[in-house]
């Protein structure tokens, strides 16, 4: 089989089946076998009753993955990725922002260039509003600051992969997953391209802005320990700070006999150091947290169901 495409999926029923028909459109004709893994990412909307049947009708080779709840995004790459079989792996959304044509063109890509092992495409000019993307701006310069890694700014996590790539962010068992973070890590060569994202088929964005922030720190603290670091410089300025005060403080009280603040100055100095020590504490105690989640060791994800492609069949009978 030459392409796996994979496609997590959260509560698309009413986007799978026009998806399904968008990739047999693109890929009509195109010569090789392909694939399509839809991993249900434990939606609760009739997902996985559309996909099913999709898997039965289609003349395509269809595999579902379904998840026993809802497990996040990262799982369902993770998943769709243990269960592609493709020479090539494609991650493409299931919503239609994301054109399956363009899937095709990479796969052509690295059929022409084996220097590169992935093409990834990102976003030149984005659709989303000035204040997101000011943040999302924001905080690709900082991982690009804080990490010993290269995040390519707009990049998203629409590419296609050969398989030694797709085997190397499998053999990263971590619970606590960041993909953008892993694809960079693995370290092969990937080769970037321009697209512009359609608009959703139907329904609206999973991801709010509270789950993106929450991605945005789950990937800082997946991907340095620069947090850590600074809670000891400013413990280190806090003391300094500290002790220069206390001089300034007893030369004042000796060499001109001025008296030593009082409450005012005792309160605000008490709640800033405190303050400190919280933050120093939140983020330690943040650190702390996934490492409990990690040694514990439970798997990525749980599959309730996992309905086998047409040609995944015809492999195990071989």
């Amino acid at each position: 089989m030459h392409l796996s495409l994979v496609m997590p999926c959260y509560n698309e029923a009413a986007n799978v089946e026009a998806m399904h028909d968008a990739v047999a459109a693109a890929f009509e004709g195109c010569g090789f076998a392909y694939e399509m893994v839809f991993v249900d990412d434990g939606s609760g909307d009739g997902t996985f009753a559309k996909l099913k049947a999709l898997r039965e009708n289609s003349p395509q080779s269809i595999t579902v993955v379904r998840f026993s709840r809802n497990f996040g995004k990262e799982s369902a790459i993770y998943a769709g990725l243990r269960h592609a079989r493709g020479e090539y792996v494609t991650l493409i959304d299931a919503d239609l922002q994301q054109p399956p044509a363009l899937a095709l063109e990479m796969a052509r890509f690295l059929d022409d260039n084996d220097e590169f092992d992935c093409v990834a495409a990102f976003q030149a000019q984005r659709s989303e509003g000035k204040a997101t993307v000011f943040l999302k701006n924001c905080f690709y310069k900082l991982m690009n600051r804080i990490t010993e890694i290269e995040f390519v700014q707009g990049a998203s996590d629409f590419r296609t992969m050969r398989r030694s790539m797709a085997q190397a962010i499998l053999s990263l068992g971590e619970h606590n997953r960041f993909s953008k973070g892993i694809f960079s890590w693995v370290g092969f060569r990937t080769h970037y391209i321009p697209y512009k994202a359609g608009e959703r088929h139907a329904g609206s964005t999973k991801f709010g802005t509270r789950k993106l922030f929450k991605l945005a720190f789950d990937g800082i603290v997946s991907f340095t320990t620069m947090p850590l670091r600074l809670a000891a410089f400013a413990g280190v300025f806090s003391a300094l700070a500290a002790l220069v005060y206390m001089l300034v403080v007893i030369v004042q009280k000796l060499g001109w006999g001025i008296d030593v603040p009082g409450y005012a100055t005792l309160v605000v100095v008490i709640l800033f150091l405190g303050g400190l020590q919280l933050l120093g504490m939140g983020v330690l105690g943040e650190y702390l947290a996934k490492t409990y989640v990690e040694s514990k060791r439970r798997p990525i994800y749980l599959a309730r169901e996992v309905l086998e492609g047409k040609l995944a069949e015809e492999g195990k009978e071989e």
